[in-house]
């Protein structure tokens, strides 16, 4: 009917159970109701709960789709849940736009439980079930409008910097760093509130590990954005290495001596050549696993084929020369490889290596052997 999945995470049950345990003691305390009854009441509540953040993810998801912007699914975790689409909004007026849907629906449906709270009779069940939903989607709406990613008024600060100074990179790493003094804030906030004896032990740990999420969620955006501000540095014919074939049972020792001797200037801009398998008319069928072939002893190395530390190129995702650094990456994204195969055409011309592309975006990441 959405058009688009809804995913629950596995980490919904263990909400489920938690809000259904508290809720049920919390309705004990405060009305007279069957103790079966109270956890019957506690998992309704759970199922308005999750109820009322699928309506604010749905909120971004309908505004996103309204722009043309595609919807992949929507997914609810413990701590909230998430809207993923298929590609970022094309203006910071959009950008603004689906942001601040999620937390205007979470501030309709709060306004709506505080007005059904009013006029509902006190210390009544669907009372006090108004007045926790009341609570908890204007606490939803008032926390994720604070200006800092990966909030969503981090996404509407974004969004603003982004209209200012024409980058949408620029917008995400000051909305990035501003998320971190809202994560920094949070955690000494809860503290204190802890020390005053106003928060509980446990919701000293809930907000503390709100705070942890927020701030590695602040330090993922930072780092998506100056990964983004390398992409024009991505040119695959420099990249990708140039392609050295050889025929189908060449030893690797000839193979080896052949590809690191004297041959003719190839794209790839000086790069070493990766060596790759030909069949009898002289269609290009495998790449030469370089792992696989350093493993090999050198005094085994003549009397070894090169077919056999070589691995089919079929289920090797080709990646047009000319695509963009931002294309490059999304595809990469979207299927995920050791390397590709660069293509001009129908011809194969090089073999990007993930690695190196990771190199080139991220230079001082210490990169896994």
């Amino acid at each position: 009917m959405l058009g688009f999945p809804v995913h629950l995470h596995t980490s919904v049950l263990f909400l489920a159970i938690l809000v259904t345990v508290l809720y049920g003691e919390f309705v004990r305390t405060q009305l007279d109701v069957p103790q079966p009854a109270r956890y019957a009441v506690g998992l309704g509540f759970v199922v308005c709960l999750l109820g009322s953040v699928l309506l604010h993810e749905l909120g971004h998801a309908l505004t996103a789709r309204r722009y043309g912007i595609g919807v992949r699914g929507i997914t609810l975790e413990m701590l909230g849940g998430y809207t993923e689409m298929d590609r970022d909004a094309p203006t910071p007026k959009v950008d603004l736009l689906v942001s601040l849907a999620g937390p205007a629906v979470s501030l309709v449906l709060g306004l709506v439980a505080v007005v059904a709270t009013v006029l509902l009779p006190d210390r009544t069940l669907i009372d006090q079930l108004a007045f926790q939903l009341a609570a908890a989607n204007l606490l939803v709406a008032v926390f994720n409008a604070l200006p800092g990613l990966p909030l969503d008024g981090g996404r509407a600060l974004r969004a603003a910097v982004w209209a200012v100074t024409r980058d949408r990179h620029v917008g995400t790493e000051a909305a990035g760093w501003v998320g971190r003094a809202v994560a920094a804030g949070t955690a000494g906030l809860v503290v204190l509130l802890t020390v005053a004896g106003i928060l509980s032990p446990f919701g000293l740990i809930f907000m503390l590990l709100v705070a942890f999420t927020l701030w590695q969620g602040a330090g993922q955006s930072i780092r998506v954005a100056r990964i983004g501000r390398r992409f024009p540095l991505v040119n695959l014919a420099k990249l990708a290495q140039p392609v050295f074939p050889v025929p189908s049972g060449t030893p690797l020792a000839e193979a080896q001596r052949r590809v690191a001797g004297p041959h003719p200037a190839q794209p790839g801009g000086g790069r070493k050549p990766a060596l790759a398998v030909t069949d009898s008319v002289g269609r290009l069928v495998a790449l030469v696993d370089r792992a696989a072939a350093a493993a090999v002893p050198p005094e085994r190395r003549p009397w070894v084929a090169v077919d056999t530390v070589a691995r089919g190129i079929d289920g090797v995702r080709r990646i047009p020369v000319d695509l963009t650094g931002e294309q490059v990456v999304r595809t990469v994204q979207e299927h995920p490889g050791a390397q590709y195969l660069v293509t001009r055409g129908e011809d194969v011309i090089g073999v990007l290596h993930v690695a190196d592309l990771a190199q080139l975006l991220e230079p001082n990441r210490k990169m896994s052997p």
